[in-house]
């Protein structure tokens, strides 16, 4: 198998294991309400408007293997706030990630952004468990489920208050990404079967996607963004959401760096004209 494969075949067990352990209909949430995710910030005059910057608490990848031995989840998402992030992904991925639900729950006890829970999601136990651990938005990889399973997914965390973001990797899977009637559409330039990145790939997807999301869906650009100046060649192509994982984890100020992502989100023009969104 590869590695998206063995990873959801590891949650569906791990799905398994936790609803005997705590049923569904035993779990309640330890947090506030959920709060609205994927909205950007718009000015009252002009047509201006940031685009997101969705930063991520990482600890570790596939691909990199760790990448913070002093792994601070609370730490770096309150940087990220002061940075002048919009929504904070934390990943909750035991294995390959070193991810943890309590990594989460203890980021949404601290920071006022709402917060997406960055996982695989194959079992519908998982948004319950989602929802439960304080999550505001979650994560469906069109990799990883069926058309069936992603609107009745989607259906399922529109239910109790969570937003969606839907990951594709080709234009073609904009039908079954949207039977889930997103909040959000991404565009991953990493490929899950082997961890590549191909960062063209997002760029030349933007124009197509932009015409085709009903009107009020965010489109992200995820994974591949190294520089601030990646976030903007990507805000020219049609891009308003950014989700900026190693290059902030990583990074020796994380709220520095995610001010300087955040700048990125604005577009030229507005630059110019002095309207910048707050």
């Amino acid at each position: 198998m590869g590695i998206l494969e063995t990873i959801c075949e590891e949650r569906r067990k791990d799905a398994a294991r936790n609803k005997r352990a705590r049923p569904a209909s035993s779990l309640e949430r330890e947090a506030s309400p959920p709060r609205p995710a994927f909205r950007t910030a718009g000015a009252e005059s002009g047509d201006c408007r940031r685009g997101l910057l969705i930063a991520e608490c990482k600890r570790a990848s596939p691909s990199r293997g760790l990448l913070l031995e002093d792994y601070d989840p609370v730490r770096l998402a309150c940087a990220y706030e002061r940075g002048g992030a919009g929504l904070v992904s934390v990943l909750t991925e035991p294995r390959l990630f070193l991810g943890a639900d309590a990594h989460l729950a203890a980021v949404r006890n601290r920071v006022g952004l709402p917060v997406l829970r960055k996982d695989f999601v194959v079992d519908p136990y998982q948004i319950d468990e989602a929802w439960a651990i304080g999550a505001d938005a979650i994560l469906l990889i069109a990799d990883a489920l069926g058309e069936s399973e992603l609107c009745d997914f989607g259906a399922q965390a529109h239910e109790l208050g969570l937003s969606v973001l839907v990951e594709l990797r080709e234009l073609d899977q904009l039908g079954k990404a949207l039977a889930a009637k997103p909040d959000a559409v991404g565009v991953n330039s990493r490929d899950l079967r082997d961890f590549s990145v191909h960062r063209d790939k997002a760029a030349a997807m933007a124009a197509h996607l932009t015409a085709a999301l009903p009107e009020g869906t965010l489109l992200v650009a995820e994974s591949g963004m190294r520089t601030a100046d990646d976030v903007a060649a990507l805000r020219e192509a049609g891009y308003r959401g950014f989700l900026v994982g190693e290059a902030l984890s990583t990074a020796a100020d994380p709220e520095a760096a995610a001010r300087l992502f955040a700048s990125a989100t604005v577009g030229a023009d507005a630059v110019k004209k002095g309207t910048i969104c707050a």
